[in-house]
């Protein structure tokens, strides 16, 4: 896959994690483990470029005597996700293209 095709999507996933809730790394890391593996340094560096973005917002809070990071999407992150759900069906319409294409 294309790396910065790749890049977008997995930043979109991350969004997805948090659309409903606040999260933190480790059950961020979690809840996309049925859908791809993500080691913590990726997570972070996606994070770290989503937060640059304004598209998330960050807060730190004690847990189990602990701060902890919890990650929040903002309005710009949810336009995000519309934005590569439209993105999205283009790429799916040029697939079934190639597709139909490959039929001889």
């Amino acid at each position: 896959m294309d790396a910065q095709l790749k890049r977008g999507v997995l930043d979109v996933c991350v969004l997805a994690a948090i659309k409903n809730e606040d999260s933190y790394g480790y059950k961020i890391i979690k809840d996309l483990k049925p859908i791809l593996e993500l080691s913590e340094s990726t997570l972070y560096t996606i994070l770290k470029r989503l937060e640059e973005n304004n598209m998330l917002i960050v807060r730190t809070a004690e847990h189990e005597g602990r701060l902890r990071k919890y990650y929040h999407i903002t309005p710009n992150g949810r336009a995000r996700i519309e934005e590569f759900k439209n993105e999205w069906k283009e790429i799916m319409s040029i697939y079934s293209f190639i597709e139909k294409e490959g039929d001889y």
